[in-house]
Order: C-alpha cells, then structure tokens, then sequence
C-alpha cells in the first residue's frame, strides 16, 4: 500500500523530471524528427514500402513537421511538452518505457509503448497516442503517392 509520504514524494520528484524537461527542451533541434523517425514505422507497419522504405520514412517525417507547424499556438505547445516528454531521457524511461535513445530502440520496445499508452487507464497517456498517431497517420494518408497502395483513386474531378 501506498502511503501518503511516497505518493507526495513521487509526485514531486515527477514534477522536478518535468520541469527540468520543460526547461531544457530536449525535443528541440532533431529531437523530434528522431522520435518521430523512430515511431512512425512501428505505428505504419506494413504501410510503409519495402522498396524505398528511407525516402518515404523521411517525407513522413517532414509531413509531420509540416502539421505540426499549422496547428494553433496552444496545440503547438501541447505536442512540444510531449515530444519534451519522450525526450528526455528519464522521463522517456519513467512514461514510455523505452531505455535506448529513439534511434537506437527496437520496434518490439516502441510497440510496446505503444500500445500500453494506447489502452492505459490514465487519459492524459491515451490522448498523448492519440495525438502521435493522428499526427502519423494524417501526414502518411495525406500523401498522394501514398494512396495507391491503399487503393485510393484520389479525389474526385469536379468539373
């Protein structure tokens, strides 16, 4: 059982890992890129082709970019502290469960992040999926070189 003296102290040495991740921003730079890099084939499996597989990682990751940076201030801000988040590595050990850096992972690890955030029982982490995969998957169905693969004949003309 849990007493109140470790819940208080868990809570604050949370709250020092997330501040000094807030303070430091490790996700600046390629920080996100590489996450992103490292997650997106996990989360697109079979989607992405075998042949030419790097090009199409890599105009994912920029799809990504691109989204991120049209989306409101606010919501820009909510992705940083995520991607903040995964980051830095202790909070990337503690929340996702991933111990290498994100290049260095193995899909079996990201998948498995994956899908503990997927069908946690605290909202915060399911919205946290929710967000890398919309973010993924939009950039990737976006893509009109991507959609016959998926049988998709494109819009229709309107003439």
């Amino acid at each position: 059982m849990t007493t109140r003296r470790q819940f208080l102290q868990t809570g604050l040495a949370g709250s020092l890992l997330l501040g000094i991740a807030g303070c430091t921003r490790p996700s600046a730079g390629n920080g996100r890129r590489a996450i992103i890099a490292a997650i997106a084939p996990v989360m697109l499996g079979r989607a992405l082709p075998a042949s030419d597989r790097d090009t199409a990682l890599a105009r994912t990751v920029d799809a990504v970019e691109t989204a991120i940076d049209g989306l409101s201030l606010p919501a820009q801000q909510e992705i940083g502290e995520l991607f903040d988040l995964l980051a830095f590595a202790p909070t990337r050990i503690l929340a996702a469960g991933v111990w290498a850096d994100w290049p260095a992972a193995s899909a079996a690890d990201i998948g498995q992040f994956l899908e503990s955030w997927r069908h946690s029982r605290f909202d915060l982490l399911k919205s946290g999926y929710a967000a890398l995969h919309d973010l993924i998957f939009g950039a990737w169905y976006a893509a009109p070189e991507n959609w016959p693969a998926i049988g998709y004949p494109g819009p229709p003309e309107v003439k």
